[in-house]
């Protein structure tokens, strides 16, 4: 298929510096894909409420990605925006707010995120009466789930369809749940759903370890990458933190906790990120650096794109798409 109007402006106006990078990547993860390898997005920050399920969904959907990895609150903030979408407020002037006027927001109930107010009743609270008959009915039963799963589960059941405000299809939530896409979520607790969970463990209505854990998902991805690696498997990082940095150390952990030498290490690798190269950090560091850890190869295509990751990721997954 040939290349739409998107992919042909990247490729003509984007010739240097971030741009430029931005290309290669795009042109690299391709690649990697006609050459059968398998690939990982890892998702931090908060690309759920800033709406990339209108382009990852379908990269979903085409096959393009494999495997993600991402935070407890891309893994729910996804489908608040299914089903609380109108009752959103955009804060264009977010950089002006005083402290009075944060205090506002939060007395009618609305928790910002940069320049957008997920609604605590129509979006948290929707969606805590629904998991929670699901998380009791697997703890009645004594049967135990990912975080991802149950949510899964929710999303099929139709419990939610009378909420829905946006297109289907713009949910990347959904198009996983329709393909039952492995989803890693590292410190899932971390996340609203996990506080509400921990809250109800905390009142004896449920058990802890009715959900996995952690661990877990780290015995559920050493057991993913040995059979998916024949042709490598890539890594493509929106921002930085555990989503990233948990799922990559598989192989380090394979090849050298379980002795596993012929291990392959990523075939690919590309972060998003606007952390400056500093020291110490983890989100600033250099792919090099993931060398020695043994993440990855020399010869691992490596890209780094400093930049706002709302901007790039989608522009990418257009190149993927031939939009």
């Amino acid at each position: 298929m040939s290349k739409g109007p998107i992919s042909q402006f990247i490729e003509k106006h984007y010739l240097h510096f971030n741009s430029a990078s931005l290309v290669d990547a795009a042109k690299a993860y391709e690649q990697q894909l006609a050459n059968g390898a398998k690939m990982m997005v890892s998702m931090a920050g908060a690309m759920s409420t800033a709406e990339i399920g209108k382009i990852f969904s379908e990269i979903i959907r085409q096959d393009k990605v494999h495997i993600i990895s991402c935070t407890g609150a891309n893994l729910e903030e996804d489908i608040m925006n299914l089903v609380a979408h109108s009752h959103y407020e955009r804060v264009p002037n977010y950089r002006d707010l005083t402290p009075q006027d944060e205090w506002d927001l939060l007395e009618r109930g609305l928790n910002r995120v940069t320049d957008t107010c997920i609604p605590e009743h129509e979006a948290f609270r929707r969606l805590q009466k629904h998991i929670y008959k699901i998380w009791k009915d697997a703890d009645d039963k004594g049967e135990r789930y990912f975080p991802h799963e149950f949510m899964y589960k929710m999303l099929l059941s139709g419990v939610l369809e009378e909420y829905y405000e946006i297109d289907l299809k713009d949910s990347w939530m959904y198009a996983a749940a329709e393909k039952n896409l492995p989803i890693i979520v590292p410190g899932w607790e971390d996340s609203t759903m996990g506080n509400i969970f921990a809250s109800y463990v905390i009142k004896g209505e449920l058990k802890a370890s009715t959900m996995k854990s952690g661990i877990e998902y780290m015995v559920y991805l050493s057991d993913w990458y040995p059979k998916n690696s024949t042709n490598g498997v890539g890594f493509f990082q929106i921002g930085g933190g555990i989503a990233g940095d948990f799922p990559i150390c598989v192989v380090p952990m394979l090849y050298q906790d379980m002795e596993m030498h012929d291990i392959p290490f990523w075939s690919y690798f590309c972060q998003i990120s606007d952390s400056t190269t500093s020291y110490g950090s983890y989100s600033g560091a250099v792919p090099n650096e993931k060398i020695t850890w043994g993440k990855l190869d020399i010869k691992t295509p490596k890209f780094i794109i400093e930049s706002d990751a709302t901007i790039v990721a989608p522009l990418i997954f257009a190149y993927l798409l031939d939009l």
